[in-house]
């Protein structure tokens, strides 16, 4: 294997193992979140978004190539196989064939999975932010709820006193005063409904981003299965060349 090639298969290594990392179940989106909230990420995020597109473009020239090389070992393979050449050529020209179809594989998957890894990322990082705003939003909740509690006690206090008071004038102070403590109780359960219609809305986005980040994983899931069934293929044909 060339050194353009190990490098590239390094790469898949490396992304397979950040992809698992991502998916382990037991770090929060908050946790990674705060991970990607590091100074140092926010300096090199100039570079990193330039770094991402050379990468693409460099796998997607690799892949190309590669898909080149398999388009002519395979005709040479034919041709070969019809002329019926010596052994010797033919074992060389199918080793050509395997290590392009290996190449192949290697750069397909290498780019596929460095689109996957930055689609995980903004994900977590969007889950996170869903996570945050609700929190906040069940505190805010609880806050008003409390203050509203509050009012309203105050506000039977009042009316009890006003029933124990005849005297006119005291009962038209006391009569203003409930008033404006009405006015005050309405605008708390204003302030309340929209609250909760703001904590109903930041659920039912943070529910369509587990949604979205699940099928991600299935998706993921079904490509290591099938990239596990191109590994055995290429160790099938491995042994076939062995015998």
């Amino acid at each position: 294997m060339t050194f353009q090639w190990t490098a590239v298969a390094t790469f898949l290594y490396g992304e397979i193992a950040a992809v698992l990392l991502l998916c382990l179940p037991f770090i929060s989106p908050v946790r990674w979140q705060k991970f990607f909230m590091i100074s140092l990420w926010s300096k090199l995020a100039f570079f990193w978004n330039k770094a991402f597109l050379t990468i693409i473009i460099l796998l997607i020239v690799l892949f190309f190539d590669a898909v080149r090389e398999v388009k002519k070992y395979s005709t040479v393979h034919m041709s070969e196989k019809v002329v019926n050449v010596n052994t010797s050529a033919y074992d060389h020209i199918q080793m050509k064939l395997f290590r392009s179809q290996r190449n192949l594989y290697i750069s397909g998957f290498s780019l596929f999975l460095w689109l996957v890894l930055r689609r995980i990322v903004t994900l977590l990082t969007q889950l996170a932010k869903g996570m945050i705003t609700q929190q906040a939003l069940e505190t805010q909740v609880n806050n008003t709820t409390e203050a509203a509690k509050k009012y309203l006690t105050e506000n039977e206090k009042l009316q009890q006193a006003l029933n124990e008071k005849r005297s006119g004038k005291k009962l038209e102070s006391a009569e203003a005063d409930s008033e404006k403590l009405k006015k005050e109780i309405n605008c708390l359960k204003a302030e309340l409904q929209k609250t909760s219609d703001a904590h109903l809305k930041a659920t039912t986005e943070l529910t369509a981003i587990k949604k979205q980040s699940e099928g991600l994983k299935r998706e993921y899931d079904r490509l290591m299965k099938e990239h596990e069934q191109l590994q055995k293929k290429v160790g099938e044909v491995e042994d076939k060349k062995k015998l």
